[in-house]
């Protein structure tokens, strides 16, 4: 099979939702003729035109806005947010409006549109454009959360997004759109809440997202070489969570690692940890333990950064702890 970088897999997935479906338009800064910030959006304007490819002003609040409304009257509007800090300045828009307006008109006001943006530290950006709090959008009832982590999930879960009658938060990862992966030529979509196992184990199960999943991968082959045989389970969507995926990779190993880029306070992690030990308690043979970024802002200094981001420096250690336990 072909292989495609992460952020070519959406270019396709964008273009061929938009020869099919003349209702879907991208609005955003950039989107248009610079292609978008990561290239996402790279020759679209050429074959679609300024009234489907929107370059926008600087204003969230107005683009996103305008995307509900959009939505409510028939469309299918992708909007493109540069980075998850900037959904700062649109969160009225998202929270009370996108997430809340089918609910309020019993189904008969639907919003069929998707937020795309990223999260991820490791670009030395700064503390205002690395942040990871795609949490705010999963304790946000109305919303779907979609965490893709390859570049055959990224295609399949935004085709599904841009089809799927409900508002999506499509949640990137911003190191993920160089990397390659095997992906379909044709349209195929990947259904919200179903989890992928990317590598069976039977000692222990790390439940990790966006690019945790990469990570836990070579945490994984590494520690196959000392016998400890690693579950690696990717929800890809966060909201819905595929919880009975996560408790059958639990009941089988009996230890469960959590491992996200989220803040550890209030995160990602915490939910799919307490969940377990709600439903799953009596499968457990040793804590559940996670991995997360420290709750502080994202250094700008690299060497600082680096010690921020959590990755293999983190989970080799967390898995040793937990394999103490008999």
């Amino acid at each position: 099979m072909r292989e495609l970088t992460y952020a070519q897999a959406l270019n396709e997935a964008l273009k061929q939702c938009m020869q099919e479906d003349e209702r879907v338009i991208l609005l955003g800064e950039d989107v248009g003729v610079y292609g978008g910030i990561f290239q996402v959006s790279a020759g679209l304007l050429g074959e679609f035109g300024p009234n489907r490819i929107i370059d926008t002003p600087i204003s969230e609040a107005g683009f996103v806005g305008a995307c509900v409304g959009a939505a409510l009257t028939g469309m299918r509007p992708v909007a493109e947010i540069m980075f998850i800090d900037f959904t700062t300045c649109a969160m009225d828009m998202i929270i009370n409006q996108m997430a809340k307006m089918r609910y309020m008109f019993g189904g008969r006001g639907q919003v069929p549109m998707v937020l795309r943006t990223n999260i991820g530290a490791g670009r030395g950006t700064g503390a205002q454009h690395s942040q990871s709090f795609h949490a705010f959008f999963a304790h946000t009832p109305g919303l779907v959360v979609a965490t893709p982590s390859t570049p055959h999930d990224a295609k399949g879960l935004l085709i599904e997004a841009i089809k799927n009658e409900n508002p999506v938060a499509f949640i990137e990862h911003k190191k993920l759109y160089i990397e390659k992966g095997d992906v379909p030529e044709e349209m195929y979509r990947i259904p919200f809440g179903k989890a992928d196992v990317k590598r069976q184990g039977k000692d222990l199960t790390i439940v990790a997202t966006h690019a945790m999943v990469l990570r836990a991968l070579n945490v994984a082959n590494e520690l196959a070489k000392e016998g400890i045989d690693i579950e690696v389970v990717d929800p890809r969507t966060i909201v819905p969570l595929d919880k009975e995926a996560i408790l059958e990779s639990v009941k089988k190993t009996g230890r469960l690692l959590v491992a996200d880029e989220g803040p550890k306070t209030c995160g990602v992690a915490g939910e799919i940890a307490a969940m377990v030990a709600e439903e799953g308690l009596f499968y457990l043979k040793a804590p559940v333990a996670r991995v997360c970024s420290p709750d502080t802002p994202v250094p700008f200094s690299p060497p600082l950064e680096k010690a921020y981001i959590p990755d293999e420096k983190n989970l080799l250690p967390a898995v040793r702890r937990l394999m103490e336990y008999a």
